[in-house]
């Protein structure tokens, strides 16, 4: 593969959220305020993922997911994105998410009330320092109906708070009954080589039908999570990953990837080098071979 350092992100393609086109290789900016979930881990260095968002930049991304409870003692992700970025350029799309809620120690809250929705829309808006938020995603949780929530954001919508409403921890019959409401641009569930949850294949394939791009998180991870991963790589990654001359997760978002042209990557880091090796990873084509070799993998760890 060309080196890093020459490959930009429109090597990924794009996609289109709505009427706003972004490249498939997008960035996630969760692990921006430390080396791991919120207050766990060392607090990362200010002016280091200050010019890593301006990096990204640089690189050619243009679809940045954040949320205003990204936030450690020392670091809010919103915050650093208005201040690395703004005034903003006018391609750039900033997603972000609303449910979850935390207090100003870190601990978490009750999860929003429909009528709270605005007040978290809001923070969002001032943290960023924008009139309008590009694309809100309804964090949701369990399997109730979501028809109060996503209507709370619809009016948010209408009111021109928000210029596209997405999903993020659905099934199928929650797009169904969004969409009932207003229509959406994306869905963010978890989802990788090795963890998947029933049914996001058929998820994701629905998306895929009806135009609705599909953004997994993780996809580095996988079962490390917000923690990252740290876990010892499965040979079959490897193996591909030596063939090609990259690393694990390049293999790892290069899969995703292939996975149809509406899926796009989010991965987030606080390292220059490993931003410019992610953004790298939109250029790597897997061969049917490789991609039969790494489903096995999957098959093997969902049986």
């Amino acid at each position: 593969m060309t080196s890093a350092q020459t490959i930009t992100a429109d090597a990924a393609g794009s996609w289109r959220l709505g009427d706003l086109t972004v490249h498939r290789m997008g960035f996630g900016a969760m692990r921006l305020t430390g080396s791991g979930a919120f207050d766990q881990g060392t607090p990362s260095d200010r002016g280091r993922v200050i010019g890593v968002l301006r990096r990204a930049v640089e690189l050619g991304v243009n679809h940045i997911d954040t949320a205003a409870f990204y936030f450690s003692s020392l670091r809010s992700a919103n915050e650093l994105i208005n201040r690395a970025l703004a005034p903003y350029p006018d391609d750039l799309v900033i997603t972000t998410k609303v449910g979850p809620g935390r207090g100003p120690s870190g601990e978490w809250l009750p999860w929003a009330a429909p009528e709270q929705l605005r007040g978290q829309v809001e923070e969002n808006l001032r943290q960023l320092g924008r009139d309008q938020l590009d694309v809100v995603n309804l964090r949701w949780r369990g399997a109730d109906s979501i028809a109060e929530h996503f209507g709370a954001l619809a009016e948010l919508r209408d009111a021109g708070l928000i210029r596209h409403l997405g999903l993020s921890n659905v099934g199928s019959g929650h797009l169904a009954e969004a969409q009932a409401i207003a229509p959406v641009v994306c869905v963010q569930n978890r989802y990788s080589l090795d963890s998947r949850r029933p049914g996001d294949d058929d998820l994701l394939r629905v998306c895929g039908e009806q135009g609705i791009a599909f953004v997994p998180f993780f996809a580095i991870a996988g079962e490390g999570r917000e923690e990252g991963a740290s876990r010892t790589e499965a040979d079959e990654v490897l193996a591909v990953a030596r063939a090609h001359g990259v690393t694990a997760a390049q293999v790892r978002l290069a899969w995703t990837l292939q996975r149809g042209p509406h899926v796009l990557a989010i991965p987030g880091t606080g390292n220059p080098d490993h931003l410019a090796d992610n953004v790298a990873a939109g250029a790597l084509r897997l061969s049917p071979q490789d991609l039969d070799r790494l489903e096995s993998l999957g098959r093997m760890v969902a049986a």
